[in-house]
């Protein structure tokens, strides 16, 4: 009978991983979100694993070869607890997969921000500073409330700038 079991890929190796498992025959699966990284000094949106070095594969323990799997490009080893192979229950893959949105990915909700949340701004000129939300303008837009000498002063910002703290 097969189940799912858990791999722990090398640091930013996953798809790596999941390429060559595949190249092999077994069959994995590597769950992905919509989410932010910084390139260049900016925070752009980017398709990345939800569980970051972990993806999942395939195998019977009567049938398949286990011996190839360590020593495949990109991973690091298969999950245990003590001598036995961290088995993941089926239920938790289908859901994960059926969560998935029709390019492949999973979005995770957004938070909503109402005033007086607090923000941490990611980007720009006033990166690293926390900020409290004054209003919304639009989807695109808010003004948030920035302490500059013990002064609040309001800024108007892009969204795709801040997070909530918390």
């Amino acid at each position: 009978m097969k189940s799912w079991y858990l791999i722990q890929a090398k640091p930013k190796s996953e798809e790596l991983a999941k390429v060559n498992l595949e190249r092999q025959g077994y069959e994995t699966y590597l769950p992905l979100i919509l989410g932010r990284a910084k390139k260049r000094g900016k925070t752009i949106k980017s398709i990345q694993p939800m569980f970051p070095r972990y993806l999942f594969i395939y195998l019977s323990d009567k049938t398949d070869d286990w011996g190839p799997i360590r020593s495949t490009l990109g991973v690091s080893t298969l999950v245990r607890f003590g001598m036995t192979a961290a088995r993941v229950p089926e239920v938790l893959i289908n859901a994960l997969k059926r969560n998935e949105n029709s390019s492949g990915f999973h979005e995770l909700p957004t938070k909503r921000l109402s005033s007086g949340d607090k923000l941490l701004i990611v980007e720009g000129p006033f990166e690293g500073y926390e900020a409290i939300l004054f209003s919304k303008k639009s989807n695109d837009r808010v003004i948030v409330l920035l302490k500059i000498s013990e002064n609040f002063v309001k800024v108007k910002l892009d969204q795709s700038v801040i997070e909530p703290l918390n």
